[in-house]
């Protein structure tokens, strides 16, 4: 029987179409109680103080640098290997994007080269920082928080790839990831093939009451009702800024609760898988490394090969849909037409010419996984 197994697959269950029909069935598909249940929850499992539900990740990303004060011609670092809106969230804004390379061992933006980008050019050049927690690999947000510290910049994490994931902080305490204890603000993505799929959405995490009222208000139009009803009337509410309609529905939110309660569960299924393939690669293949006290939450396993494009075939050929995570975000057209294609990112660009992802999904069978294996091996013996 030929397999066809994706790189990353949902996982619904039959409490996840119950919850959905319970909510179908309710009296809100929108703006409901269960998206704020869902906010709560989600604070609850990452340890920070406010969630704000949105449409998307990418839609979250957006207002977290709005929320930050992000003007036109602002300068922002990110890291070019990672999915494109990390970066066009600055675009957005009017602001310039800024690469500073990645470190060839664990794929994650590179404090180092990041402190040297900042320090050759002056006082205040920079914003801002958005460290990405690249396959579920936490980045070390301490670190990041003393250079921030040092350069008056905020830090957004997009922690996208890594609900479940940590590091351990100087003074031995778990950092889980988006908590905000060292980056301003988190977010979180919920598409399908993420840890918690919804379909669609995202999660914007913070501890800060301030940028929580503003990335609230800004999710909606830049409406609000609040302390409104006593002096005018039940129907009024002020525009007070341009905003978005980046809403979640009930719907998506009541399908993310469920999901969530199985989080812990898959992430350790998914590190279980990780175990399994580093023991099968071990001294005959690159693989993503992992630094002391981390724990990777594992949304990919990602390896390095010579004859990457040839591997990807094959694999293909059997059934085997791997992928490539990511295109340098400064080799795309776009960002070339605007004139990044001249940035000196040595190790991003001899990473993409290598890097494939395997499948990782916390119901990969072990029939499955063992194929994907003796197939990688088999090729790379050839």
């Amino acid at each position: 029987m030929k397999m066809n197994i994706p790189y990353g697959r949902q996982n619904i269950d039959q409490d996840d179409i119950d919850m959905v029909v319970e909510t179908l069935q309710s009296d809100f598909l929108t703006q409901g109680p269960v998206v704020r249940s869902f906010e709560g929850k989600f604070s609850e499992y990452v340890g920070c103080k406010y969630s704000v539900a949105v449409s998307n990740a990418t839609a979250g990303l957006h207002l977290a640098v709005l929320a930050l004060g992000l003007k036109p011609g602002d300068r922002v670092i990110t890291t070019p290997i990672t999915f494109a809106a990390s970066a066009n969230c600055i675009r957005y804004a009017g602001g310039e994007v800024w690469f500073a390379d990645i470190d060839p061992g664990t794929y994650l933006l590179s404090l180092e080269k990041t402190e040297e980008l900042i320090e050759s050019k002056p006082k205040g050049f920079f914003k801002g920082i958005i460290p990405v927690d690249f396959a579920g690999l936490p980045v070390n947000l301490e670190n990041f928080r003393k250079l921030a510290d040092k350069h008056n910049l905020w830090i957004i994490e997009d922690a996208c790839h890594a609900p479940g994931g940590y590091f351990t902080d100087s003074k031995n305490a778990k950092q889980m990831c988006g908590n905000s204890n060292y980056a301003d603000i988190g977010i979180f993505s919920f598409h399908p093939v993420k840890h918690i799929a919804c379909g669609e959405g995202g999660m914007i995490t913070t501890n800060d009451e301030e940028l929580f009222k503003k990335l609230s208000l800004l999710r909606t139009h830049g409406i609000t009702k609040d302390n409104m009803s006593e002096n005018h009337g039940g129907w009024y509410y002020e525009m007070q800024e341009l905003g978005f309609n980046y809403r979640l529905t009930d719907i998506q939110s009541s399908l993310g609760i469920t999901q969530l309660t199985k989080n812990t569960t898959g992430v350790k299924k998914r590190n279980e898988i990780a175990e399994r393939y580093k023991r099968a690669f071990s001294d005959k293949i690159k693989y993503q490394s992992l630094p002391k006290d981390s724990y990777n939450a594992h949304h990919l396993f990602v390896i390095e090969v010579k004859k990457r494009k040839e591997l990807y075939n094959y694999l293909r050929e059997n059934g085997i849909f791997a992928q490539i995570h990511y295109i340098p975000i400064h080799t795309l057209p776009y960002y070339k037409e605007i004139g990044y294609d001249g940035a000196n990112l040595k190790n991003s660009e001899k990473y993409y010419s290598r890097c494939l992802s395997l499948p990782m999904y916390p119901t990969l069978t072990e029939e499955e996984h063992n194929f994907v294996i003796s197939k990688v091996l088999e090729f790379i013996n050839e």
